[in-house]
């Protein structure tokens, strides 16, 4: 079966770098320079003297060119570890978006409502708006956000997925 045949599937990846300029733009150049697409990036500090950043990675692929995708992460210079959540088993994925809904009467009312369900908390509001905060995985985000469209979605932010493993080890 030629890669091209193969079934794309979606897989997180942490990448622990050490935290120096220009090294979000390779890690984003090798994926560029393939073809492979981001789907979601994140990027945090995660020592205490600044050195170690984790960069989150979503992208899909199929399970040869993954395996490439992970190898030529590993084999950058300032790359201390690759892991493919995935592969590793049970992990949590959570995002933040904040939705600015503007709407007045029945509208109002029913953003409100949906929010409610969704949990969403209001962070900002005015006589004609809302801004709303929700988290939780990317179907939850998208399906709160088209609801939303239907009563008076303005804007959108998204962080992009955050993913960590599950259990006491280390990705």
């Amino acid at each position: 079966m030629h890669i091209a045949e193969e079934t794309k599937e979606r897989h997180t990846l942490a990448v622990i770098v050490d935290n120096e300029p220009g090294i979000l733009a390779r890690i984003a150049g090798l994926f560029t320079a393939r073809g492979y697409n981001i789907e979601s990036l994140t990027v945090t500090d995660i020592s205490e003297d600044d050195a170690i950043s984790r960069i989150t990675i979503v992208t899909s692929a199929a399970p040869r060119v993954m395996e490439q995708i992970i190898a030529q992460l590993d084999r950058l210079v300032p790359v201390h570890k690759v892991s493919d959540l995935t592969a590793l088993g049970p992990h949590v994925e959570r995002e933040l978006a904040l939705v600015k809904v503007a709407g007045i009467g029945d509208h109002r009312i029913e953003a409100m409502r949906l929010a409610e369900v969704y949990r969403a908390s209001v962070v900002d509001a005015t006589i004609g708006s809302f801004v709303f905060e929700v988290t939780g995985s990317t179907e939850k985000i998208d399906t709160f956000v088209a609801l939303m469209r239907e009563v008076g979605l303005v804007e959108v932010a998204r962080t992009g997925i955050v993913a960590i493993s599950r259990g006491k080890d280390a990705a």
